[in-house]
C-alpha cells in the first residue's frame, strides 16, 4: 500500500499540480457545527439520497422543493407519526417520487432520529461518532435506520459536512490498486480493511477522511 503522499502525488499530476488539487479539497464540519444542524435537515438530506437511489440525480434535485412541501419540511414529529391518510396522499402525489417503501422510510427514519434525542440528538450522535470508526457509524445507520445501508447514509452525511469516505467506483479502484481490497467491499471484514487503510493515511497526513477520500477518487 502506497503512502498518502505518494497517492497525493499521483492525484496532483492528474489535476494540474498540488496547489490545484488542494483547491479541490474541502474540510469537514466540526462536531459543534454538526450538532447545531436542525433535525429536519438531517432527515431531509438522508431522505434525499434514499429517494435518489436507482434514479437520475437531476430528477430528485428538480423535484426537491416539492418534496419539502409534501413532507412538511421534514418535521420529525409530523413524519414519524404519519397516518394512513397522509401516507396514501403521498402515494398519489405527482410532485414526488411515488415509491411506497421510500415514503415509508421517511416515517421510519423520522422515528429513528426521534430515538436519538435520548442519546444526545442526531447531530451529536452522527456528528460526534469517531472518524476512525466510520464503518461502525455506517453499520449503525444500516441496522437502526431504514434504507440507509450501502452508501446512502454516507452520501447524506457527507452533504451536511460529516467527515466521511465515499466508496465511489474511483475510490474503490484506488483501494483495489493499493491491495486493500480486491473488489467493492460488502463484508464487514472488507469494510474494516478499508477503515484501517483510511486510518493509516490519516495518521500519515493529518488529514480528514473527507480529504483522503477525495484525493483517492482523483488519483484514478
Amino acid at each position: 500500500m502506497r503512502s498518502f503522499d505518494e497517492i497525493f502525488g499521483i492525484a496532483a499530476k492528474r489535476k494540474g499540480g498540488a496547489a490545484a488539487l488542494e483547491a479541490m479539497l474541502e474540510k469537514p464540519a466540526s462536531a459543534a457545527q454538526l450538532a447545531a444542524i436542525p433535525e429536519d435537515r438531517w432527515l431531509a438530506e438522508l431522505s434525499k439520497y434514499v429517494f435518489s437511489t436507482g434514479l437520475a440525480w437531476t430528477v430528485i434535485k428538480n423535484k426537491w422543493p416539492d418534496f419539502e412541501q409534501a413532507f412538511h419540511g421534514f418535521d420529525l414529529g409530523r413524519c414519524a407519526f404519519m397516518d394512513d391518510e397522509m401516507f396514501d396522499s403521498l402515494l398519489t402525489d405527482k410532485r414526488i417520487v411515488r415509491s411506497g417503501p421510500k415514503i415509508a422510510s421517511v416515517r421510519d427514519n423520522a422515528a429513528f432520529l426521534l430515538e436519538l434525542r435520548e442519546e444526545g440528538g442526531v447531530g451529536k450522535v452522527l456528528g460526534g461518532w469517531p472518524a476512525d470508526d466510520f464503518v461502525g457509524l455506517l453499520d449503525m445507520l444500516k441496522k437502526r435506520g431504514s434504507r440507509l445501508g450501502g452508501q446512502t447514509g454516507a452520501y447524506g452525511m457527507r452533504m451536511l459536512g460529516r467527515d466521511s469516505f465515499i466508496l465511489s467506483p474511483d475510490v474503490v479502484g484506488r483501494l483495489v490498486a493499493e491491495g486493500v481490497i480486491d473488489k467493492a467491499p460488502s463484508s464487514k471484514t472488507a469494510l474494516r480493511a478499508v477503515q484501517g487503510a483510511f486510518n493509516t493515511w490519516s495518521e500519515q497526513s493529518g488529514r480528514s477522511l473527507t480529504e483522503i477520500s477525495r484525493v483517492l477518487a482523483m488519483s484514478v
